[in-house]
């Protein structure tokens, strides 16, 4: 019989993502401080830090739920070598959005499989987004059509949303940019037995 599935995320998107491919699973949000967490990583790239805080997502809903495999997932933002931060204002939003105005960026997707405590699988899948460059005057217009959702992100935007006219190109998959490297997850699933295939 296959595990029980868990989602160590409140991520509606996510959610959406795993509801949309056909998986039954249980959602528990991980209780963990992410801040904290990534005091103690200084020097780690982007696409550490993402997979260290997906891994502590993991195991903290893994220690919960005996023989479940629960799925944990983080997403950092990176711009010439700094990782960034959801915004906590709108005024943070708009700053971070002329920031990234006319520039690529990259979102790093971290997954961690942990079962009984135990991590047993780990991947980073990379995006690089280009966004055209944007008046400011849009940049204000846009935040106010999207309200407080521009404060979900690490990005101030949701590109299956209105953001995507923020974006002159992407490369890299959908799901990464969304926040959960789909392929990967259900190879990986299908290769232990926990979903059909």
């Amino acid at each position: 019989m296959p595990p029980r599935l868990v989602l160590a995320s409140a991520s509606p998107f996510r959610r959406a993502l795993l509801e949309n491919a056909g998986l039954t699973f249980e959602i528990e949000p991980a209780q963990i401080d992410e801040r904290v967490i990534e005091q103690t990583l200084d020097g780690l790239t982007a696409e550490d830090v993402a997979s260290v805080l997906a891994e502590a997502k993991a195991q903290d809903v893994s220690g919960r739920n005996s023989g479940a495999l629960v799925i944990g997932s983080d997403q950092t933002l990176s711009l010439d070598g700094e990782i960034f931060h959801k915004t906590g204002t709108m005024e943070e939003a708009r700053r971070r959005l002329l920031q990234l105005s006319g520039r690529t960026h990259h979102l790093n997707s971290a997954i961690v499989l942990a079962q009984d405590g135990e991590t047993i699988w780990r991947h980073v899948s990379v995006a690089g987004m280009t966004m055209r460059n944007l008046d400011p005057g849009f940049i204000g217009r846009h935040l106010s059509n999207v309200g407080d959702r521009a404060l979900s992100s690490v990005g101030a935007y949701q590109f299956e949303g209105e953001g995507i006219q923020l974006f002159q190109r992407f490369e890299g998959d959908y799901f990464t940019i969304i926040g959960l490297p789909m392929l990967p997850l259900l190879a990986k699933l299908r290769e232990l037995q926990a979903i059909d295939g």
